[in-house]
């Protein structure tokens, strides 16, 4: 097992640079990038950025951000950049670090990655390590707590439908099962804003952010109580559109050892149902349900809570992200790629030795040879 851990560790770094270096091409061949924005606000009179730019580079600029002499460059290679001085576009291009070829910057940001130095955004004046460290709590308190009450909610209903086979309760319940699955969360989210956080009827949650402004001044329990206050509306709306796939998958998993030899052998030396079902069933059914535990927090976490972030104005990694892909703010698009990919490998290998661990019967070292 140490040898199959060592191999995909070093399996993680041509994937990483893989994933990075596809990626890098992709945005920055798209139009739009952070020097066609700056020189967007410039055009439109922006006076803080042209204060910013002015300040960098030097030199007078007029309100529109042209020097006041010079040779005028058509500058097509940006969009809305013609008739802007050449060299003040150049200056803007030193600024973001575009005044060197593609694959310089690539090579020059991997290598800032690797000693874990993510830089600084484009637009926030901030470390993108502590811009992702501020938003790590929403998003760690939503993608957790999901993806606990998923996995306690759909193991038991599972069992309960499979043992349950063709009754009333599994009717029941699957068409339950298949709202929850057709309806996307967000719209839930939004439903459970008009019902219940004064959208039109009730007003009894929080609409916005993760604690109340006077936080601080409240005790241990008072901070407990409020924490769970603003979340309990957001976390329930992941939680009824995440529940559905987990439930069906443990209930298949369950109908399909149900079925098999070892559990009819089981039977006829006259163990109990229980036993039977806990003590053989579980483990073979739960293996893949369990194991995936990791694979389904990383999703949760930096995918599923995007839109519950947006909608109940939680600052969290999700709508970091969304906003650095709209303001083209490469440093947090990147850095933020670069440190999830890794935490996600890493949790991939986690998953896999989660089924060493649910049964350990499993070696992947015997499997490969």
């Amino acid at each position: 097992m140490v040898a199959y851990i060592i191999r995909r560790l070093l399996l993680i770094i041509p994937t990483l640079f893989g994933i990075m270096i596809v990626n890098f091409i992709i945005v920055q061949s798209a139009p739009g990038g952070p020097v066609e924005q700056m020189v967007a606000q410039i055009q439109g009179l922006d006076v803080a950025a042209t204060a910013r730019i002015s300040g960098a580079g030097g030199g007078e600029m007029t309100g529109g951000g042209k020097r006041q002499s010079g040779v005028q460059g058509n500058n097509g290679k940006y969009r809305g950049a013609q008739g802007l001085d050449a060299e003040f576009i150049k200056r803007i291009e030193k600024q973001f670090g575009f005044d060197k070829p593609l694959h310089e910057r690539f090579t020059m940001m991997m290598g800032s990655y690797m000693r874990f130095d993510f830089g600084q955004s484009f637009f926030r004046d901030r470390d993108v390590i502590d811009l992702v460290l501020d938003k790590m709590p929403v998003s760690i308190s939503l993608g957790l707590w999901t993806t606990l009450l998923v996995y306690m909610i759909s193991i038991p209903l599972g069992i309960a439908k499979a043992v349950r086979d063709g009754s009333r309760f599994d009717v029941w319940t699957s068409g339950v099962v298949v709202v929850g699955n057709a309806v996307p969360g967000f719209l839930f989210a939004i439903l459970l804003i008009v019902l219940f956080a004064g959208g039109r009827y009730l007003d009894w949650f929080p609409l916005r952010g993760l604690t109340s402004d006077n936080f601080s001044d409240l005790g241990l329990f008072g901070r407990i109580k409020d924490y769970f206050w603003h979340i309990a509306l957001p976390i329930l709306s992941m939680v009824i559109g995440g529940f559905a796939g987990l439930t069906m998958l443990t209930k298949n998993s369950f109908l399909e050892e149900i079925n098999k030899q070892y559990v009819l052998t089981a039977r006829s030396k006259g163990l109990s149902e229980k036993r039977v079902l806990y003590g053989h069933v579980f483990r073979n059914a739960m293996l893949i349900v369990i194991a995936g535990f990791p694979g389904a927090f990383i999703g949760i976490l930096f995918t599923g809570a995007l839109l519950t972030e947006i909608i109940f104005s939680l600052d969290g990694l999700g709508l970091l992200g969304f906003e650095a892909a709209v303001k083209r703010d490469y440093p947090v698009m990147f850095g933020s790629l670069f440190f999830f990919t890794l935490l996600g490998l890493v949790m991939s290998l986690i998953g896999d030795l989660m089924y060493h661990v649910v049964d350990p019967r499993i070696d992947f070292e015997k499997r490969e040879t």
